[in-house]
């Protein structure tokens, strides 16, 4: 990998054959861990149409053998062979009783019968297996038997994408800090750093693996280990060699007092949890090993966040985002009316790549540098690409909603949805309303809006081939599958939908299926930095959260009983922003569910409040400092310097600091409402 100046520091650019290479790695392991998902609907689909073609199919058996009982057989000479047993019975097991002729003979009639209904079932299936019918039972008996015997097959295929990508993030340096190194002194902390850490997270497993050794019937859990520790064996590895191997733009220099803010944010978990969990003075502590296994126990939800990037990733090799934009260009829009229909506009893409932190990732860049264009103040650019993904998170499909619903029965994704509509809507129009009253001119600038009207309708045109193609494909899925377009299967289409996309978004220049492979593969090679970063900082995530729920701090906080709801929605609005400042958000969503969410509704918060509360909190913390995730991923995307670039001539303190204000105060408003306003209606 190329090294990299600070000023563009987190973009994940490096020369094409170096994306295209680890690219196609993390492409058959993404497709890998696809077809596992597919699997298990492909079969049940198998039995469907077996069933549809051969009625009873499911009875059918080509390698069944005939039934063993007799049918030719002399009922009045079987009849006489029983009442002699019976007479000779030397135990006297039949009480004594002389034999009942009748009796018997209308028992061996009955299994006669049966005997021969089983003959002629056997026969009658037989006239209907056919070599196609053999042929197909072996596919679909052979696909049953594949899935049964490789079921932790998934787990693994998880743990190396992940770990490709960790090691990915590792040589680049793309794991997700405040600030990046910026001399060489940095440089050698922040590998340190991650050098300690990895090697604390091998010693950790290596003593939950001694724990588990002394355990019954944890064989593959313990496996599972060996391929952790492993993972974190060779991540040390790569940061004891980049230790010494330093960038050569890096300038000499010293520490300063902002020094310690170039390790990344998964660094201070993983040190804060092992001295949380080694306090009384113990090296030898399992903690961090046990809770970073969380990723193991939902890795099925885990595999989604990265087919989610790599849905973003895709969507950032097409032209889709500036077509999408030719569509509002004539109409000249003034920087507040831009920002905000890019709210209004963002947030249902965000809903199809999972979260708002994967959707800035895929074309942040795209908003900032449109907004720049149509004319707005840098720090409005950065305050509205941070916010562009923020707003749908509550939209269907969004896979952290799901999230919610899987692991809490209470709510249900079709709840969440519904009201998480209404919480966008909120949302945007505060954004909309605040930006507009700050900015100095918000109506278009059009002159000729007949000519306005024709141009966007115009740039519409080359959108239907992708709307067509998007139909096709959710089409061929329902039809060769049986699946349909929802919130579940979205992760398993929408990969194949964006591939398909790119392979449509030809740009003329050689063979059409060179270049889809070519992007397919850069972007897959950008999923693989940005999925090691995330679940890194997701499986560290999931350490803090030990910390909470050993610490008894959610006890402390959460009595038995309390004399007032609003009291405890005042503490979970507090809490579960402070949560979303430092943690992931489907770490932070694992933790909630584990540790806060029966407590607080024991308390008397409706179940559905709280966790549309508690999505609305985890987005104002992802946009609140000193961590404010939102805002380093929108760093990456438009380059550290350009988001530093100071701004002394703005008017006032707002203007100043409005990338960071203008989402606060959005956001802050939104969860105030929606957290304080449905306790006027409790009890009614």
């Amino acid at each position: 990998m190329v090294e990299q100046s600070p000023s563009s520091w987190g973009s994940a650019r490096s020369p094409n054959h170096a994306r295209r290479l680890h690219g196609s790695i993390v492409l058959l392991l993404l497709l890998a861990l696809l077809l596992m998902g597919l699997g298990g609907s492909m079969h049940t689909r198998l039995l469907s149409m077996g069933e549809q073609i051969w009625p009873g199919y499911y009875s059918l058996n080509p390698h069944a053998s005939a039934p063993s009982c007799e049918t030719d057989i002399d009922l009045d000479k079987r009849v006489q062979e029983e009442i002699a047993e019976k007479e000779d019975d030397p135990f006297g097991i039949s009480g004594g009783d002389a034999p009942n002729e009748k009796a018997i003979r209308d028992s061996i009639k009955r299994n006669l019968e049966r005997c021969e209904e089983r003959h002629e079932k056997f026969e009658a299936m037989q006239e209907r297996i056919t070599p196609v019918l053999i042929a197909y039972k072996a596919v679909e008996r052979g696909m049953s038997e594949w899935l049964t015997d490789n079921r932790s097959l998934s787990t693994y295929l998880f743990i190396l994408l992940l770990g490709f990508g960790a090691a990915t993030a590792a040589f680049s340096n793309h794991h997700i800090s405040i600030v990046p190194p910026m001399n060489r002194p940095d440089w050698a902390l922040a590998q340190g750093g991650q050098l300690v850490v990895n090697l604390l997270m091998v010693l950790s497993l290596r003593n939950y693996l001694g724990d588990l050794e002394s355990t019954p019937d944890t064989q593959r859990l313990q496996e599972v280990q060996h391929a952790w520790t492993l993972m974190f064996g060779v991540l040390a590895v790569i940061n004891l060699w980049r230790m010494f191997r330093m960038p050569d733009y890096l300038p000499k220099g010293r520490l300063r007092l902002g020094s310690p803010l170039v390790l990344p944010l998964y660094c201070w978990m993983g040190l804060a949890g092992y001295v949380y969990f080694a306090h009384d003075g113990s090296w030898d502590t399992a903690g961090l090993g046990v809770y970073f296994n969380q990723l193991t126990k939902h890795a099925s939800l885990f595999v989604n966040i990265g087919l989610y990037v790599f849905v973003g990733m895709m969507l950032k090799q097409t032209s889709i985002p500036q077509r999408l934009l030719a569509v509002i260009h004539p109409w000249q829009l003034p920087p507040a009316a831009l920002a905000s229909l890019v709210i209004f506009a963002t947030a249902f893409p965000t809903a199809f790549t999972g979260a708002s932190g994967i959707f800035i990732l895929a074309v942040g860049g795209t908003i900032y540098d449109e907004l720049r264009r149509a004319g707005a103040g840098r720090q409005l650019s950065l305050a509205t690409t941070a916010m562009s993904g923020s707003l749908g998170v509550v939209l269907n499909p969004c896979l952290l909603i799901v999230v919610v619903a899987a692991l809490n029965r209470e709510v249900t994704t079709t709840e969440l949805f519904g009201w998480g509509f209404w919480v966008f809507v909120l949302s945007a129009c505060i954004f909309t309303f605040m930006v507009c009253s700050s900015e100095k001119e918000w109506k278009p600038r059009v002159v000729n809006k007949r000519y306005a009207m024709k141009t966007s309708l115009r740039a519409l045109k080359p959108l239907i081939p992708d709307v067509a193609l998007v139909a096709v494909v959710v089409f061929a899925f329902w039809l060769v599958l049986g699946m349909e377009f929802n919130e579940f299967s979205a992760p398993t289409m929408l990969p194949i939908i964006m591939m398909a996309l790119v392979w449509l978004d030809h740009s003329g220049e050689g063979s059409r299926t060179l270049g889809t492979a070519r992007r397919v593969a850069v972007g897959a090679g950008e999923s693989a930095v940005h999925v090691g970063a995330l679940l890194t900082l997701i499986g560290l995530s999931m350490t803090v959260g030990g910390v909470l729920e050993r610490s008894d701090i959610i006890a402390g906080l959460f009595p038995a009983q309390a004399d007032s709801v609003l009291l405890v929605v005042l503490a979970l609005m507090v809490m579960l922003t402070i949560i979303g400042m430092f943690m992931d958000p489907f770490a932070a969503v694992v933790l909630v569910s584990a540790t806060i969410a029966q407590p607080a509704i024991g308390l008397g918060v409706d179940p559905l409040h709280f966790w549309v509360m508690t999505i609305v909190a985890f987005e104002l913390g992802y946009l609140t400092p000193p961590v404010a995730l939102n805002h380093l991923l929108t760093r990456q995307v438009v380059g550290v310097r350009e988001a530093f670039v100071p701004e002394p001539e703005a008017p006032n303190f707002y203007r100043r600091f409005q990338r960071l204000l203008l989402p606060l105060m959005v956001m802050s408003l939104t969860l105030a409402l929606v957290a304080l306003v449905p306790l006027l209606f409790y009890g009614k």
